[in-house]
């Protein structure tokens, strides 16, 4: 079986994947941690400039696999600090709009460069 993949201009892959598979009607996006394109570094900031850089990471792969945050079903969030949560979920909360998708945050002993968050998500095709 093949792959159906999309690489977004815009979001850096630190690893031998695609930043998103198509299986049927479903779309899996890889993690994205908050590297920011331009100095493929981690954004600088605290937990909320690092969420946005993850989405902003995310929503450029939803794009290129023609698709948008309207059609995501499912999102994963991973932190190293749990008492990031609540300004992560701030952050979180201007990005979809009711009724939003399932939500699954997990802490984690450590993520790929130091990142403080890593989001992924799975989206369908209308």
């Amino acid at each position: 079986m093949s792959r159906k993949a999309f690489n977004a201009e815009g979001a850096v892959a630190v690893g031998p994947y695609s930043h998103a598979v198509e299986s049927g009607e479903l779309v899996y996006l890889s993690g994205q941690t908050p590297i920011d394109s331009e100095t493929e570094k981690l954004v600088a900031g605290d937990i909320s400039a690092q969420t946005k850089q993850c989405f902003k990471n995310l929503f450029q792969v939803l794009s290129a696999a023609g698709l948008t945050p309207d059609d995501v079903v499912k999102v994963n969030v991973f932190l190293t600090d749990m008492g990031d949560f609540q300004a992560m979920n701030s952050v979180y909360a201007g990005q979809f709009s009711a009724p939003y998708p399932a939500r699954t945050t997990i802490g984690v002993a450590a993520l790929p460069l130091g990142a403080q968050v890593e989001i992924e998500m799975i989206a369908r095709k209308s």
